[in-house]
C-alpha cells in the first residue's frame, strides 16, 4: 500500500436512476458522450487522473487542490452553458490522506469527498474547510460558508463551503446558515442565561426559569426583537464577549445577570449592555421574597423597555403585570417541570407530569401547569400512547379557560389541534400565538408546520426564515420544515438539500431520514434511498408504512399517498 496526500473530486449525476428508468439507452449514450467529449478532457487538462468511472459518477485525484477545484468549476459551468441539461451533477472536493492500492484509492479523504458530493445541491460544488483554506485568493470563485456538518462515518464535524453560479454572479437571494446577520430596524436584544449564584447546582433550574420568563416577557413587546432561548442558552457556562454575542446573534443589546436563591428570598442582578460600545445602559439589583418573583420579572422587562426608549402606541404601560400564581411552590414546580420536559425521554416526561400535577394541586387556577401537562401527553402520544391525545386536548382547553393570553397555552392548543387534524383551528391558534408573542421563534415554526400539513406550502419558507432570524442556532426541524414544503411542492432535489441540513443538526432524528428516503425514492436514486431507510431502521427498527396515516397529520390524502408511495419506491414494503 502507498499513502499520499491528494485532492479528491467526487461527482454524481442527479436523479440517475430516474433518468435510466425513463430512457435507459438514451441516458447511457448521453453519459458516454459527455465523458468522452467533456469530462475526461477536463480532468486531463487540469492534470488529474480518473480513478473510477461508475455508471452515474466519477472519482478523480489531483496532485494540486487548485487544479481539482478549477476542474470542478469548469465542469459545472460547462453544464450550465450546455443546451441539453438533462445530465446535472453534484460535485465534492476534499484534500486528505489517501491509500493507493491496485489502481484504486481509499481512506477518510476519499470518504469525505463522497459525503461532500452528497451535500451539494444540483449544479453546485461543496468543498471542505481545508480545501477552502488552500485555494484562498488562488481561485477566481466565491464560496458560501454552510457551517459545520456531522457526516456519516466521519468522526468530527466538518466545515462545508458551497459554490454556485448564482452566488458567484451576485444573487443576493442565496442565503446560508452562516451568512452575517444584519441588525433589524428596531431595538434587538439577547438575554443570556442568568448565572446561578446559589452555590447549589440543584438550583440551576431556577435561574434558567427566571431567564426564560424574562425572554417571554420581552418577546410580547412588538417594538422589540428578542432572540430565542434556544440560541442564547448555547452560551450557558461560557465566557463569551458581548461584542461576539451581538455579532453572532445579530442584535444591538445584551441583557446578562445572576440569581441567588436562599430560603424564601431571591436576589436578582441584571445589566443591559450596548454591544456596539460595550457600555452599560442600565443595571439593577432586586432583593425580594419569592412570592414577589413575578413583580421582579415585570420590573426588569419594563426597565429594559425604558432603556431602549420604546414608545408604545397610546401610552400603554410598558409591560402589563401578570397574575398567574401567588404560590411560590407551584411556580417552583412549573420551573422544574419545564426542565424535565425538555429532556425528551420517557422518564423525564413522567417526572414533568408529576411536577405539573403538583403545581395544579397547589394552585388550581394557575394556567401554565395545565398547558405543560398537555404537552407531556402530546409527547406520550408520539411515543405510541394514542388515547392520550384526547387528554392533552382537554388540558389545553382548561389552560385556555384560565388564561387565553399566556403563550404556552397557545403552543399546546395549536399542537393538539394539528394532531387531531383540526387544521383550521391549529393555524388560527398559531397565528394568535404570534400576535401575543411576536418575537417567539417557535410560534412561527409551529405555524409553518400547521401550514405544511394543511397543504399550504407557499408561506412555510418565509415563516421558517423568520424563526431562524429569531433563533439563529435553530434546531433540526427548521430546515426539516423547509424540506417538507419543498416535498409538498414536488421539488424533490431542493427538498433533499434542506432535509440534509436537518440531519446535520441532529443525525438521530427519525423524520428527516424518513423524508429523505421519500425524496430519493421518487427520484429513483435507489442507493441513496436504501441508505436513508437503513438510518430509519437504525433509529426505529419497528418503523412501518402502516402507521404513517395516523402519525402524520396531513389534511390531504394525496400528501399521505406521496409519502407512502415514496417510501415504497425506496424499498419499504410494509
Amino acid at each position: 500500500m502507498e499513502r499520499r496526500l491528494a485532492a479528491i473530486l467526487a461527482a454524481d449525476v442527479v436523479g440517475y436512476s430516474r433518468l435510466m428508468g425513463a430512457d435507459e439507452a438514451g441516458t447511457l449514450a448521453a453519459m458516454r458522450t459527455l465523458r468522452k467529449d467533456t469530462i475526461e478532457p477536463l480532468i486531463a487538462s487540469h492534470r488529474g487522473r480518473i480513478v473510477k468511472l461508475m455508471g452515474d459518477g466519477v472519482l478523480a485525484e489531483f496532485a494540486s487542490v487548485v487544479d481539482a477545484v478549477e476542474c470542478a468549476l469548469a465542469w459545472q459551468m460547462e453544464r450550465q452553458a450546455a443546451e441539453d441539461q438533462t445530465l446535472r451533477f453534484r460535485i465534492g472536493v476534499n484534500l486528505g490522506d489517501i491509500i493507493f492500492e491496485d489502481n484504486d484509492i481509499h481512506g477518510e479523504g476519499v470518504n469525505l469527498a463522497a459525503r461532500l458530493e452528497g451535500l451539494a445541491e444540483p449544479g453546485r460544488i461543496c468543498i471542505s474547510a481545508v480545501v477552502h483554506d488552500q485555494i484562498n485568493r488562488r481561485v477566481d470563485a466565491s464560496f458560501t460558508d454552510l457551517g459545520d456538518y456531522e457526516l456519516k462515518n466521519i468522526d468530527r464535524p466538518v466545515r462545508v463551503w458551497q459554490w454556485s453560479l448564482e452566488a458567484s454572479d451576485g444573487d443576493a437571494s442565496i442565503q446560508t446558515e452562516q451568512s452575517p446577520l444584519s441588525l433589524p430596524d428596531k431595538p434587538s436584544i439577547a438575554v443570556l442565561p442568568f448565572d446561578n449564584m446559589s452555590n447549589d447546582p440543584e438550583q440551576e433550574y431556577f435561574s434558567d426559569g427566571i431567564t426564560e420568563d424574562i425572554i417571554t416577557g420581552i418577546s410580547r413587546i412588538p417594538e422589540v426583537m428578542v432572540i430565542s432561548r434556544n440560541s442564547t442558552f448555547t452560551y450557558k457556562g461560557k465566557a463569551a464577549k458581548i461584542q461576539d454575542v451581538c455579532r453572532d446573534l445579530g442584535v444591538r443589546y445584551v441583557l446578562e445577570g445572576s440569581v441567588r436563591k436562599a430560603g424564601e428570598r431571591v436576589r436578582i442582578s441584571a445589566q443591559l449592555i450596548d454591544g456596539s460600545s460595550g457600555g452599560h445602559l442600565w443595571a439593577e439589583r432586586y432583593d425580594r421574597r419569592l412570592e414577589d418573583i413575578f413583580a421582579v420579572q415585570d420590573d426588569v422587562t419594563e426597565k429594559i423597555v425604558r432603556a431602549l426608549e420604546i414608545k408604545l402606541v397610546g401610552g400603554v404601560a410598558a409591560h402589563e403585570a401578570r397574575d398567574q400564581t401567588h404560590n411560590p411552590e407551584a411556580y417552583d414546580c412549573v420551573l422544574r417541570g419545564r426542565e424535565q420536559y425538555r429532556l425528551f425521554s420517557k422518564d423525564s416526561n413522567a417526572a414533568a407530569r408529576q411536577l405539573y400535577e403538583r403545581a395544579i394541586t397547589l394552585d388550581p387556577d394557575y394556567a401554565e401547569p395545565y398547558a405543560g401537562l398537555a404537552e407531556t401527553y402530546v409527547q406520550d402520544w408520539f411515543m405510541g400512547s394514542e388515547p392520550t391525545l384526547d387528554r392533552a386536548f382537554e388540558l389545553a382547553q382548561q389552560a385556555t379557560a384560565r388564561d387565553q393570553t399566556f403563550p404556552l397555552v397557545q403552543e399546546a392548543l395549536s399542537t393538539v389541534h394539528l394532531f387531531k387534524k383540526q387544521h383550521a383551528e391549529a393555524i388560527a391558534t398559531a397565528r394568535h400565538w404570534i400576535e401575543l408573542e411576536p418575537s417567539n421563534a417557535e410560534a412561527y415554526a409551529t405555524l409553518a408546520g400547521a401550514m405544511h400539513f394543511s397543504s399550504e406550502n407557499d408561506e412555510v419558507i418565509a415563516l421558517i426564515n423568520k424563526a431562524m432570524r429569531l433563533n439563529p442556532f435553530y434546531p433540526f426541524y427548521y430546515p426539516h420544515y423547509i424540506g417538507l414544503a419543498k416535498l409538498g411542492m414536488r421539488r424533490f432535489d431542493e427538498a433533499i438539500v434542506a432535509l440534509k441540513r436537518g440531519v446535520a443538526r441532529n443525525p438521530d432524528a427519525l423524520w428527516p431520514h424518513v423524508f429523505l428516503a421519500v425524496c430519493h425514492g421518487h427520484l429513483g436514486e435507489d442507493s441513496q434511498a436504501r441508505a436513508q431507510l437503513a438510518e430509519v431502521r437504525r433509529i426505529n427498527p419497528e418503523f412501518s408504512n402502516a402507521a404513517l396515516p395516523n402519525l402524520l397529520p396531513y389534511k390531504s390524502r394525496a400528501d399521505i399517498d406521496l409519502v407512502v408511495d415514496g417510501l415504497r419506491k425506496a424499498g419499504l414494503s410494509t
